[in-house]
């Protein structure tokens, strides 16, 4: 495992850190507490976006068994520095999720078992001479953002087209950044989404908002139910009972709002 700027080694397999990005420039490792991506840290395409920015060509990318869609943004970053895309056969990944987004955003290299992996990386770097290319400015800046923990409105607007949208995490504004096959969000302190874990986010947070209104809803009817006073008048019980009733007919639709929006996101 390295520390903050640990140089690089030929034939040293080196892990992140817990709960820490893990970065790279020329010839080291960075090692940063910064902003999640898609809520981890570390996260893969931290990794893979440094890497290209860096070493551009020189580059293979490797994605393995995984959830959901991490990878697929670095992986990008990668196929358009000049870099080789690797991917584990989906079919014998115990969980297929990242190899098929990957496969399904850009163009692969190389799709294998996992078997096969090892011998084909010895014949790429045996035969091929890596040819530095220019890399792409967006994947430079985004680069230096992500190294820098810049925290600002400025630099982030230049990756994509802000939006009225909000940060989930900490209310920054949102830049939508369009990619081959992929879209992202990424706010001014360095927090990143992609649309589908944005939109669960959003979702979440409805969900969390109803429950307090339908807890709050509840407590004060349950209030009006059971007030007691020796000077309450058939007129007075009434009002409360009805009040009580209205209270119940919100509840009600909160709870069905509340149903329509969990429903799992396609």
């Amino acid at each position: 495992i390295p520390k903050n700027e640990t140089p690089i080694n030929k034939g040293i397999i080196y892990l992140a850190p817990p709960n820490a990005h893990m970065m790279l420039i020329k010839g080291k490792i960075l090692i940063s507490m910064g902003a999640k991506e898609n809520h981890w840290r570390p996260a893969i395409d931290v990794l893979f976006r440094t890497a290209a920015a860096a070493y551009n060509s020189c580059v293979t990318g490797i994605i393995l068994t995984g959830l959901l869609n991490d990878g697929t943004s670095g992986m990008v970053a990668i196929k358009e520095a000049g870099g080789i895309c690797m991917v584990q056969e989906p079919n014998e990944a115990e969980f297929a999720d990242m190899p098929k987004s990957v496969i399904k955003n850009i163009e692969v290299d190389y799709r294998v078992s996992l078997d096969d992996m090892g011998y084909i990386l010895e014949d790429i770097y045996s035969r091929r001479n890596c040819e530095p290319t220019a890399v792409p400015e967006h994947i430079k800046k985004e680069s230096e953002i992500t190294i820098r923990m810049a925290s600002s409105y400025d630099q982030t607007s230049q990756l994509g087209k802000p939006t009225s949208l909000t940060c989930p995490d900490c209310g920054g504004v949102l830049t939508k950044i369009n990619e081959p096959g992929l879209t992202r969000y990424r706010c001014f302190t360095g927090h990143v989404f992609t649309e589908n874990k944005l939109q669960q986010d959003y979702i979440e947070r409805t969900e969390e908002t109803l429950w307090i209104a339908i807890r709050m809803m509840e407590e004060r009817r349950n209030f009006l139910l059971s007030y007691e006073s020796l000077k309450e008048t058939p007129l007075l019980t009434a009002d409360r009972n009805k009040r009580a009733e209205e209270l119940k007919i919100h509840i009600d639709r909160l709870k069905d709002m509340l149903a329509e929006v969990s429903k799992p996101v396609d």
